[in-house]
């Protein structure tokens, strides 16, 4: 083994390109010393046990997504908005920062979360019930919060709602990364054609399976809608129109 130095960036960032490789379970902390060309011990320097770890990795994680997946209008797509189209109308649509607006601003962060976790191999099984490090997530929670409050919400319901879209884009992707660990990978075990023969016998449930392992971008979307839907019934904020966002 080398003298090399490490710090917490650095083992994070190193456990989340070798779980692309090996997966949560076969990450070990040995696995990540041996990547990084020191010993096992100087990994307990900078995290207790693995959960701290992990707790660091989802940081990681998390500051990504607010640099690369949150939908931003970067200079080219603002290029594109000057010409129109229906690319503007769809850049339009997931932007968050439109006063407000909070049907998009819950679409959009829950499209850069699971773009966020899919990018990495168990990527939603990582970031479940950890613990983010530091205070990186305060600055944009409070912007979210004080936008779901202006419309009307109840600072306990825009609470609510909030994790309750969090949840369900969690165990969506829980569910998917189980049929595809990454986008270009598929689990053995997951044909839909050999599972309708095995439930020849229930027409229902053979055929079911089509919508439960496959197309899993258009089940995403239908079903965040859905909740939005749920949270805009059930609360009906003061001051909104209670038009669902366009497709």
């Amino acid at each position: 083994m080398g003298t090399t130095k490490i710090d917490r960036a650095r083992v994070a960032t190193t456990a989340l390109r070798l779980l692309n490789e090996v997966g949560l379970d076969g990450l070990t902390l040995r696995a990540i010393a041996k990547e990084l060309d020191v010993k096992a011990p100087a990994l307990y320097w900078h995290f207790k046990d693995k959960q701290a770890l992990l707790d660091e990795m989802a940081t990681v994680m998390y500051r990504q997504m607010l640099a690369e997946d949150l939908p931003r209008v970067s200079a080219p797509e603002r290029e594109g908005a000057e010409r129109g189209g229906p690319e503007r109308e769809d850049r339009e649509r997931d932007r968050p920062e439109a006063p407000g607006d909070w049907q998009q601003g819950i679409l959009a962060y829950n499209r850069a979360l699971r773009a966020m976790l899919l990018r990495h191999r168990d990527g939603a099984r990582v970031y479940s019930g950890t613990r983010l490090t530091g205070i990186d997530h305060a600055d944009s929670l409070e912007e979210h919060l004080r936008m779901m409050v202006g419309c009307g919400f109840e600072l306990a319901q825009a609470v609510r709602a909030t994790t309750t879209a969090y949840a369900f884009t969690l165990g969506f992707v829980t569910e998917e990364q189980g049929v595809q660990p990454m986008p270009d990978e598929r689990r053995a075990g997951y044909d839909v054609e050999e599972r309708a023969r095995r439930l020849a016998d229930y027409p229902l449930a053979a055929a079911a399976g089509r919508e439960m392992f496959t197309d899993f971008d258009r089940r995403f979307e239908e079903g965040l809608r859905l909740v939005v839907a749920g949270i805009e019934a059930v609360y009906r904020p003061r001051g909104v129109s209670g038009a669902t966002p366009e497709r």
